[in-house]
């Protein structure tokens, strides 16, 4: 503004040079007045400009002030984010560890409820077989008790036998067996169960029965005989191999037996006949 002024202030000084000489002095008066009035208006313009650049000015301040705290409050908010993002991932880990170890103590607790479970089924398994092994004994106890002598239950058994009375025969023979199954008398009462069996064309059970005795009893009085009779019941089964193998074994472990002559008379009529020349 003020250098807009100035033109304007030499031009009416021009002016006033250039005018008539009678004129001069109240143009000249009314120039310094417009001049005066020109300086003063400036100098209020001046210091209207002056006061809004200061008002500018500290607006600008407070502004930047108002920006910069702005700023600092985005930045504290930031980093609390931050930080409370840090915090919520660690307290994530930590919660996903003691998960993690709350699940292996489960899975350990899971082996050892197992493990335990294990130890009451057996410790009930034996003891309902150390129940049931007790009533057996108490059984075999009272069975004792009630059961007649070896020696009569014996006779009785083998005379029936003689006799003919196989059903009560074989009654006997199994009591006896079922008293006092660890005597050598037991091993002849399989031997009769098995003669029973073998005349009654039972063949397969009979040979079972004279295992029994060669293979409990195998130094006992009826061990040649059961293993040649076993031999005859193979050869009723169609077993020839087998039978003839029995019959070779009584001649090699019992040479000079009454079994071991009646071996040699089947093997000699099981051998094939000499061909004709």
């Amino acid at each position: 503004m003020k250098s807009n002024r100035i033109p304007l202030v030499l031009a009416l000084f021009v002016a006033i040079s250039t005018a008539p000489a009678h004129g001069a002095n109240k143009d000249l008066i009314e120039l310094q007045a417009q001049v005066t009035q020109l300086q003063q208006q400036m100098t209020q313009m001046k210091q209207s400009f002056d006061e809004r650049m200061g008002i500018m000015k500290n607006l600008l301040e407070q502004n930047t002030d108002a920006a910069n705290k702005v700023t600092a409050a985005i930045n504290d908010l930031q980093t609390s984010i931050n930080k409370q993002q840090q915090d919520r991932a660690a307290q994530v880990d930590q919660i996903s560890g003691q998960i993690q170890a709350l699940n292996d103590t489960m899975d350990e607790l899971k082996v050892r409820l197992a493990k335990l479970s294990k130890q009451f089924e057996d410790m009930q398994a034996a003891q309902q077989t150390l129940a049931a092994q007790q009533a057996l004994d108490q059984q075999k106890q009272q069975q004792m008790a009630q059961a007649p002598p070896p020696d009569v239950l014996y006779n009785n058994a083998l005379r029936d036998y003689n006799g003919g009375k196989n059903d009560l025969a074989v009654q006997e023979f199994n009591d006896y067996i079922k008293y006092y199954p660890n005597t050598d008398l037991a091993g002849n009462s399989y031997f009769y169960l098995a003669e029973i069996e073998f005349k009654a064309g039972d063949y397969k059970t009979a040979v079972t029965n004279y295992d029994l005795v060669l293979q409990n009893f195998p130094s006992g009085n009826k061990a040649a005989a059961s293993q040649l009779k076993k031999g005859f019941a193979l050869l009723e089964l169609g077993k020839e191999d087998e039978g003839t193998q029995e019959l070779k074994h009584v001649i090699q472990r019992y040479p000079r037996t009454n079994e071991a002559a009646q071996a040699r008379e089947r093997l000699r009529k099981l051998a094939p006949a000499p061909k004709n020349r």
